[in-house]
């Protein structure tokens, strides 16, 4: 893997349940807007609780999404996004259900594969295989799918072309069904390739405008990596207030992104 930011953010952090896990727009009213607020600033845990007593698939499968996105960001809590993803799965009746519980399933296992906790990238290729069998062409699901599996190509498989073209039909599908977050994260991993290709104004457009959407959503947790992605692209000295803004809010939130550390500046010392 590249050791740049927007790569490594690519391969490690990104591609969570980018709209399905309780983001705006979801329905529920004042729950989902709680389950919203917690996820954003990274309390998956406590957002998780509060779809824990909800019956049926659909709370199992949003409380799996949210623990397996914990997994992604601090590298921990594995066990507890397995027994919540089997659960969901144990409950998944209809064909989308199930689909979008394979879904996850092949997340949790690119997640275990690419943060080197162990290697299920054949669990992760079949997990999706099943969701694309499963999912309805034009379910609201299909463009997460979709960025899930140009992760796989990019990341596991190293085919960006593959990436790319899955990348576009997950951002066309983000933005006929108006899934504002799942934006963020299309715009933000071709822009990782349009850097990989030497396409610097390409890149800056599509970092410029994942940073713009999660500023405007108020996904904190997903803002620092989004402001070290944009300043790959930037030349100096842009470049470095935008890693101390990164760095900044990295440890506002503990050190959450995990896999961020290493890419930041440390916080000055009043913010240590």
């Amino acid at each position: 893997m590249s050791g740049s930011t927007s790569e490594t953010e690519g391969a490690r952090g990104e591609g969570s349940d980018a709209g399905g896990a309780g983001g705006p727009g979801f329905p529920g009213g004042p729950l989902q807007t709680a389950v919203w607020r917690l996820r954003s600033r990274g309390c998956w845990a406590d957002a998780a609780a509060l779809l824990e007593s909800r019956p049926g698939a659909a709370p199992a499968l949003q409380r799996a999404a949210l623990l397996v996105e914990r997994c992604l960001f601090t590298e921990n809590g594995w066990p507890e996004a397995e027994e919540a993803l089997r659960g969901a799965e144990a409950l998944a009746k209809e064909d989308d259900e199930r689909g979008s519980a394979a879904c996850e399933r092949g997340h949790l296992a690119y997640a275990s594969t690419v943060l080197g906790v162990r290697d299920r990238a054949d669990e992760a290729r079949s997990a999706l295989g099943r969701a694309a069998a499963l999912l309805h062409p034009n379910s609201p699901n299909r463009p997460l799918l979709d960025f899930r599996r140009g992760l796989i190509a990019e990341h596991l498989s190293d085919s960006p072309q593959s990436a790319k073209a899955a990348y576009r039909r997950a951002h066309a599908g983000a933005t006929t069904h108006r899934k504002s977050l799942l934006l963020s994260f299309t715009w933000r991993h071709l822009a990782g390739l349009a850097l990989r290709e030497g396409e610097l104004a390409e890149a800056r457009h599509g970092f410029a405008e994942s940073l713009r959407i999660r500023e405007e959503l108020g996904y904190l947790v997903g803002t620092a990596p989004a402001l070290a992605a944009l300043a790959d692209a930037e030349p100096e000295p842009e470049a470095s207030r935008l890693r101390a803004e990164a760095s900044r809010l990295f440890h506002l939130l503990d050190g959450v992104p995990t896999w961020l550390a290493a890419q930041l500046p440390p916080p000055p010392p009043a913010a240590a």
